[in-house]
């Protein structure tokens, strides 16, 4: 069984506690946070919510309780609601009927709905998986309509890298854009490997270290072997979390190739700020921004040497 502790507060609150968790670089990994809103119709109503495999005791609750110290609301600790939840993967139940979306020009859905058959148009199947990344997240939509920006605005990319790939959406998506290009997609969680084969094959992608094809690695952010052997990169893609972003700013310039782009997300517009200037002191300068709900995509740039 699992269990689940939810906290309801005003939106400013929870993104504070969000951030929060970012920066406890010594989060237990086994407590997995994630932060929305209730509905649509109430946008400042949010809530906390934190799985945990087991039974969460005074350690796990103080974990989360401390994430509200020095929030907005004074630092006052909303009230925590505890429940026990049957066994259930629950990424995958909750992204079962999702609706397709289209962003730049990708239509993303699930199996459950047919494929598009507009001109023009590239078609990408996606179930739902153990991995994260169906195109439904405004980050990931968001990122899906940034590389078609950069293809209209005539760039082109021989050798690109997505970093923290979950399903492989954004590495297809590119290959996509710039058919002949290396590719390489890495993930920290090794279920991810099995799910980018998977819909790779769903989706025509072919495998292979060859121009056209994708080579798919279990790796801590830039540190691998195999990430460094296939660099430089002219287009690096990370759609992970604001920390993260921040602490591989030196790491994503170091492999980018001169002039190379970097494609950032998963950071709220309040995270915005800390992103950008620790890119800025890698020595990447902002080329474009565009923001999907409370999320913004960043395409920073090397400089040409």
């Amino acid at each position: 069984m699992s269990w689940k502790i939810t906290a309801y507060a005003p939106r400013a609150v929870i993104e504070s506690a969000l951030i929060a968790h970012e920066d406890a670089f010594d989060w237990d990994p086994d407590i997995v946070l994630s932060g929305s809103e209730i509905a649509e119709d109430k946008p400042d109503d949010w809530q906390l919510e934190a799985w945990l495999a087991h039974e969460p005791g005074d350690t796990e609750k103080n974990a989360v309780a401390a994430l509200f110290e020095g929030a907005p609301s004074g630092g006052k600790t909303p009230e925590f609601i505890i429940e026990e939840l049957p066994e259930t993967d629950w990424l995958v139940t909750s992204q079962q009927g999702l609706e397709p979306i289209r962003a730049g020009r990708f239509h993303v859905h699930t199996p459950d709905h047919p494929a598009t058959d507009e001109r023009g148009v590239i078609d990408f199947t996606i179930p739902a998986s153990q991995a994260f990344g169906t195109g439904q997240h405004a980050t990931t939509a968001g990122c899906l309509a940034m590389l078609t920006h950069m293809k209209a605005q005539g760039l082109i990319f021989r050798n690109h890298a997505d970093i923290g790939t979950g399903t492989g959406l954004l590495a297809f998506a590119a290959m996509a854009l710039w058919p002949r290009a290396l590719a390489t997609a890495s993930d920290i969680d090794q279920v991810c490997v099995g799910v980018v084969e998977d819909n790779a094959k769903a989706n025509g992608v072919r495998m292979g270290p060859r121009g056209g094809e994708l080579v798919m690695t279990v790796a801590d952010g830039m540190d691998h072997p195999l990430i460094a052997a296939r660099g430089p990169y002219d287009l690096i893609m990370a759609n992970i979390l604001a920390g993260p972003l921040v602490s591989l700013a030196p790491d994503f310039a170091r492999s980018l190739a001169p002039g190379g782009s970097l494609v950032l997300a998963g950071l709220l517009e309040t995270q915005e700020e800390a992103v950008r200037r620790a890119c800025r002191r890698a020595g990447l300068r902002l080329a474009g921004r565009l923001v999907n709900g409370d999320w913004s995509i960043l395409w920073m740039r090397a400089r040409r040497r």
